[in-house]
């Protein structure tokens, strides 16, 4: 009986735990940079160390595998912490004060007959977008940064021979600036359009964390072998492993994430019912809640592609690698 009050206290423990509960907030209120923060920190050990275990693999191309997760972690993390400071802090204007920004009919219409507007499966759909949206908009540009840093990565860690003509780069500052007044209202009123409200009713119930998180991932993937292919500062030699690596482990990252995600649907509402009663009449148990909803996909793509894809892509890419029949045309740039 000890043992079994014992157990239940440190599960306790989990559900009451502030840690968790601030990151849960910082899920619901920022999802892009949530997603962007998880796999910088799955990139920077995780993933480096799954590629190099990969047995029978090229050691050349596990550099190259390697370089790539670091550049493509790095760029997405300061891409998306400059541009969605903004976006997060109108969100939680039009939170803490709907009447506000929105509408009275739009209000209405998004509560759906929940108590509050912050309850409502169509309000949470919507501004979400605008959160977890941010993924797909810094998607294109995080590729080709991904692409272009990636040859001074390899200098650095594996000391590759530098670049002929380095490409010079601006200093930028990324800096999450406080959403004004006017950008907070514009928001509003992308809100209170029938179509938005509209989508978001039809949508509410659907898996939109997970998709979002995929064709966010997609695009990425798709944008950098685009970008790979034509690029003069990656090795030639190196760029066909590089291209199967990356879009096998973006398939089987996405097809596995959908099979776990729908296997650990029930365990995960076991875990939010326990969540609700271990805090109950907590003030941004919603909040949080939410927040679970949102991390339950980034941490399990994050997990599947961090961790477990890479041992099995690099393999199959090395494999790709050495076939002739896999020749992929090059598009380099003529100059």
């Amino acid at each position: 009986m000890k043992v079994n009050s014992d157990r239940d206290i440190s599960f306790k423990s989990i559900y009451t735990s502030n840690a968790l509960k601030r990151g849960l907030e910082f899920a619901a209120d920022n999802g892009a940079l949530f997603a962007a923060t998880t796999t910088l920190l799955l990139s920077a050990g995780a993933r480096p160390a799954a590629i190099w275990l990969a047995p029978h693999t090229d050691k050349e191309n596990k550099k190259v595998a390697c370089a790539k997760s670091i550049s493509s972690s790095g760029a997405g993390y300061l891409l998306t912490l400059g541009v969605s400071g903004p976006f997060a802090g109108a969100i939680k204007k039009i939170d803490n004060n709907p009447k506000k920004y929105l509408k009275p009919e739009t209000i209405k219409f998004l509560k759906n007959g929940s108590e509050k507007l912050y309850q409502s499966k169509s309000y949470t759909l919507a501004t979400q977008l605008f959160k977890l949206g941010l993924g797909l908009v810094v998607a294109v540009p995080k590729a080709i940064l991904t692409c272009a840093g990636m040859p001074v990565i390899m200098q650095k860690l594996f000391h590759t021979p530098k670049p002929q003509k380095p490409q010079e780069k601006d200093n930028i500052a990324f800096k999450g600036k406080s959403p004004s007044e006017s950008f907070t209202k514009g928001i509003g009123k992308l809100l209170d359009t029938n179509c938005m409200q509209k989508f978001a009713d039809k949508f509410k119930d659907s898996n939109f964390p997970m998709h979002i998180v995929a064709a966010t991932d997609a695009l990425t993937t798709a944008t950098f072998i685009h970008e790979t292919n034509r690029s003069d500062k990656i090795e030639e030699r190196r760029k066909k492993a590089l291209i199967y690596n990356a879009g096998i482990s973006t398939a089987l990252s996405i097809a596995s994430s959908y099979i776990l995600d729908k296997l650990t649907e029930k365990p995960t509402q076991k875990f939010i019912n326990r969540f609700k009663e271990a805090n109950k009449g907590l003030t941004n148990l919603d909040k949080q809640v939410e927040g679970i909803k949102i991390a339950k996909p980034i941490l399990l793509v994050g997990c599947v592609y961090y961790m477990l894809i890479p041992f099995i892509s690099t393999f199959l890419a090395d494999i790709a690698d050495h076939n002739p029949k896999l020749d992929i045309p090059h598009k380099g740039k003529k100059r």
